[in-house]
């Protein structure tokens, strides 16, 4: 069963354990949370990612850079194209989430964002996104996924360009993570945020580490991603209210 936290301060973490599977090289800065928080934060990533390669990358972002719309499907969609382009662009800036808007923020660009619903489904009940009609949209990201977003806006009209400005893929774990994951306490929190990275747990982990890490609390970023964690096979399951870092660490904290 399933249930929603509601968005609030975060309070202490008293020293539960918390696994971090945001991707390889991103979790630092939510372990020092976690830490200052009181619990004991335990970094497990669920991808790597790495920049595309290839000359034409960047000529095809400054070509997006142009187009109407453009959207950016995550802060490493952000991180990874300002290492190929300025970001600056008369185009009306979208993002799917909370979290990638506050990445866009820091270079400058203003940009549109879902509030409730921090995925492509939010995104795509936007107003401005409803009718496109042969405007010329730019989604910036990497290939794979549940391509919700790139079916939905060629079926309302638009001239869609991607650019895959990076890759995701399955990320290698240590055996000192390994044997920490096998001594999980059960009342344990693991923060979830990407169904990728879910599955490559489960597809990825030895057998009995990913059952040692089912038995703890998962904490997700959405419906949706609560359904894959109980279908993977997690028993409790919290719904945070966004995949933002407070939001999923109020859900952790909770009793």
């Amino acid at each position: 069963m399933t249930a929603r936290s509601p968005t609030s301060a975060v309070p202490a973490l008293d020293g539960r354990t918390v696994v971090i599977t945001r991707p390889a090289g991103t979790g630092s800065p939510l372990a020092r949370r976690v830490r200052r928080l009181g619990g004991v934060p335990l970094l497990l990533p669920g991808l790597s990612l790495r920049a595309s390669e290839g000359p034409d990358t960047a000529a095809s972002l400054r070509a997006a850079l142009g187009d109407e719309l453009l959207i950016f499907t995550s802060p490493a969609a952000v991180r990874f194209a300002a290492q190929l382009a300025s970001l600056r662009t008369q185009a009306t800036v979208f993002a799917v989430g909370q979290g990638t808007a506050r990445a866009l923020a820091r270079h400058g660009l203003q940009a549109v964002a879902p509030v409730q619903r921090q995925d492509s489904e939010g995104l795509l009940d936007q107003a401005a996104l409803s009718e496109l009609g042969g405007r010329r949209v730019a989604l910036v990201g990497a290939p794979g996924g549940r391509g919700v977003l790139r079916s939905e806006l060629v079926a309302r009209g638009a001239q869609l360009r991607e650019v895959h400005v990076y890759r995701r893929g399955t990320p290698r774990w240590q055996r000192r993570q390994l044997e920490q994951i096998r001594q999980l306490p059960a009342e344990a929190r693991v923060l979830l945020s990407s169904a990728e990275a879910l599955d490559n747990l489960r597809q990825g982990l030895p057998a009995d580490a990913f059952a040692r890490l089912c038995a703890a609390v998962a904490v997700v970023s959405s419906e949706r991603l609560a359904e894959a964690a109980q279908g993977a096979g997690f028993k409790r399951v919290r719904v945070a209210a966004s995949a933002l870092s407070e939001n999923l660490l109020a859900a952790a904290a909770r009793p």
